[in-house]
């Protein structure tokens, strides 16, 4: 939380110190109220949210304790400074037992004020930072928070949650973007394993001999470079998961290494003597078709065998659009916090575009799409002109597509805008219109150059 929302109320009963208080607290950015009693205090707790209370002890009527007793109750998350003479300093003291965050005794100086506030802010947004990241590893690895309401997925999912319980070798298939790596992640999260670790490696453009390296390890000196020990991942996935990702790119000879390590539960390091045994369960993911590789003869028809124990094949989003407006939501959400705005929904019009939009990608992509617009969007909607979004020639436009004519015009003379660098002239000839009727369109779809307030 920056200074600039950062909000104080201050309460006390003499006006002199009120208004030095505010004073102070405004020049050092923050928005500042002030409440003359204790009554009118608890009024603006239950009416507003606050970060900070800066309260004075002795106040006629309802009192500073009776204040911080209050906004305990309607706001525990408010921060609460009593403001005290030295002859009430013990009573202080009997506040923050209560939960006050900390006391000053009057008079002080502006800087022991700006100084108690830098430390209480910094406080709070690390406690902040905190619980968000917990909550962000919480979603990230939980099964109730793997978002469908197609069926296929439904039934998937409580596949992978069964599957989960044993400790049989899982292969999850699925276009990249799909999010195979997120469902390693609960099902191994949701395992008797899950205290243990969970180790991913992606076996997708690397050496046989750096693959090998990374799998199982090496000993020192067993080639040029090898300076000390490594445990690979294998051995480091002791007792817990490893999460092996395009499986379906490994070479032939470690193909025949992967099969022993996994039939026999134990493997030598690259220029090791000695067998390492491991207990560790496997989940493999590949966007390709292994089946097919086998008959190719690119893939050993054994290992396939020994990986493909439960199949899981995840669906790409075209294929379940109806998730969309609960993915977006849920993003939505992550990147308010994440880039820093109040994002609230997108533009019914962006909604047509990415319903209409066949996501190659998936979700990934859809993520990085919205990421974007979150970024670039001026106000808590996200424009459609905030995702740089464009639908390949024919995409979009065909028999029961949601995205609408008018949608489809305003995208096309969008992008050939920016194809000619908003130049009128050629952009016209392009569409093969006037600059007039160019002109009126532009203002019709309320089209604006990227950077520039107004199209010209």
């Amino acid at each position: 939380m920056g200074m600039e929302k950062t909000r104080v109320l201050v309460v006390d009963d003499e006006e002199i110190v009120r208004e030095s208080l505010s004073g102070w607290l405004r020049e050092d950015g923050y928005a500042v109220e002030t409440a003359s009693d204790g009554s009118v205090a608890i009024e603006h707790i239950k009416a507003e949210p606050w970060a900070v209370l800066l309260v004075d002890l002795k106040m006629p009527g309802i009192d500073g304790l009776q204040v911080l007793e209050e906004s305990k109750k309607v706001q525990p998350d408010a921060q609460v400074v009593i403001m005290t003479a030295y002859a009430t300093v013990d009573t202080a003291v009997q506040a923050m037992k209560k939960g006050a965050y900390d006391y000053l005794v009057k008079p002080f100086e502006p800087e022991e004020l700006s100084l108690m506030m830098k430390k209480l802010i910094t406080q709070q947004n690390l406690v902040r930072e905190n619980i968000l990241l917990k909550k962000a590893l919480k979603q990230q690895y939980q099964f109730q928070d793997l978002l469908s309401k197609n069926p296929k997925m439904q039934a998937l999912f409580e596949l992978a949650k069964v599957a989960a319980q044993s400790p049989s070798t899982i292969l999850i298939l699925g276009e990249s973007g799909t999010g195979k790596e997120l469902l390693a992640r609960a099902v191994h999260a949701e395992s008797p394993r899950s205290t243990n670790p969970f180790i991913a490696l992606s076996c997708a453009a690397m050496t046989e001999t750096l693959l090998e390296s990374e799998l199982f390890g090496h000993e020192k000196g067993a080639f040029t470079g090898a300076t000390f020990r490594k445990k690979g991942k294998f051995e480091l996935a002791h007792s817990g998961t490893l999460f092996l990702d395009e499986i379906g790119d490994i070479s032939p000879k470690l193909q025949l290494d992967l099969l022993r390590a996994l039939e026999m539960q134990r493997f030598y390091r690259v220029g090791g003597t000695e067998p390492i045994q491991v207990d560790a369960r496997i989940i493999a993911a590949t966007n390709r078709d292994l089946k097919k590789a086998v008959e190719e003869g690119s893939f050993r028809e054994d290992l396939y065998y020994r990986l493909n124990v439960i199949a899981i094949t995840l669906l790409p989003l075209r294929e379940r659009k109806e998730d969309l407006p609960l993915l977006v939501e849920h993003f939505l959400s992550q990147l308010s916090i994440e880039v820093g705005k109040n994002l609230e929904k997108i533009s019914p019009e962006a909604t047509e575009l990415l319903m209409a939009y066949q996501w190659p990608g998936n979700v990934r992509e859809l993520r990085n799409v919205l990421e974007r617009g979150a970024v670039v969007a001026k106000g808590p909607t996200i424009e459609v002109e905030d995702l740089g979004l464009i639908l390949p020639e024919g995409e979009g436009v065909e028999e029961g597509s949601p995205a609408s004519l008018r949608e489809m015009e305003r995208l096309h003379i969008l992008t050939l805008l920016r194809e000619h660098a908003w130049n009128i002239t050629r952009t016209a000839h392009a569409l093969e219109i006037d600059r007039v009727t160019l002109y009126h369109k532009i203002k019709k779809y309320n089209l604006r150059e990227e950077g520039k307030s107004t199209a010209s």
